[in-house]
């Protein structure tokens, strides 16, 4: 395949020998605490999402009244 000869192979380290990159101990820092940011952005888009379903009951269906 073209373009495979040029790629840089990557290290044979295992955990044992203690030769992790630090790249990647940089990534396993990072993913220990689980995906806080996630769970917030998605906990704020809620929170909006509902508070703008509650505007609509109150300011639009409540002052109109019962159908019929």
């Amino acid at each position: 395949m073209p373009g495979i000869e040029n790629e840089t192979p990557l290290p044979s380290a295992s955990a044992e020998d203690g030769a992790v990159p630090s790249e990647w101990k940089a990534a396993a820092e990072a993913l220990r605490h689980g995906p806080r940011g996630a769970l917030l952005v998605s906990g704020i888009a809620t929170a909006l999402l509902f508070v703008g379903w509650l505007a609509f009951y109150f300011l639009l269906f409540i002052p109109r009244g019962p159908i019929g």
